[in-house]
C-alpha cells in the first residue's frame, strides 16, 4: 500500500512538472517578452513587440532558403533611430542613426536604411539592398 502511494505521488508529481515546463509563455526573456508568443525586445519603444505586427514591413530581396524573411522597421519619435530587426543580425535588433543633416539615411555598422519609392524603404548591407 505505501509503495502504490509513493509511486503515486511520484508520477503525480512528474506530471505537474512536465506540464509545467511546457506551458505556453514560460520562456520569457530578460526583459519579459513572451518569444513563444511572438515577443521580442524594442530598444526604441522600451516595450515588448510582435516585429510582424509593425507598421513598416520589408521584404526580402533575394531570400537564401525556401522561404522570404521579413524585417520590421520602428523609428524613435524624433525621427532621429531606426531599429531594425532582421533575422541575419547578430542581436535582435540593430539601431541606425540618422545622418546629419536634411537627408534622412540611418546607418550602422555597413548597414544603411533608405527611403525607397512613395512610402517605403530599403535596407542595404555594405552597399547591397537586402531588404525594400
Amino acid at each position: 500500500m505505501k509503495k502504490t502511494i509513493l509511486l503515486s505521488t511520484v508520477f503525480i508529481g512528474s506530471l505537474a512538472f512536465a506540464q509545467k515546463a511546457h506551458t505556453v509563455g514560460g520562456d520569457k526573456d530578460v526583459h519579459g517578452c513572451i518569444g513563444s508568443a511572438g515577443y521580442t525586445y524594442s530598444q526604441i519603444k522600451k516595450d515588448c513587440v510582435r516585429t510582424f505586427e509593425q507598421k513598416i514591413k520589408l521584404t526580402e530581396v533575394a531570400p537564401k532558403g525556401s522561404y522570404t524573411s521579413i524585417a520590421a522597421v520602428i523609428f524613435s519619435k524624433d525621427m532621429k533611430k531606426a531599429e531594425v530587426f532582421v533575422k541575419d543580425a547578430d542581436t535582435e535588433s540593430i539601431i541606425l542613426t540618422r545622418a546629419g543633416g536634411k537627408a534622412k539615411v540611418w546607418k550602422k555598422d555597413g548597414y544603411v536604411l533608405v527611403p525607397y519609392k512613395k512610402n517605403g524603404y530599403q535596407l542595404k548591407k555594405d552597399n547591397i539592398v537586402i531588404y525594400q
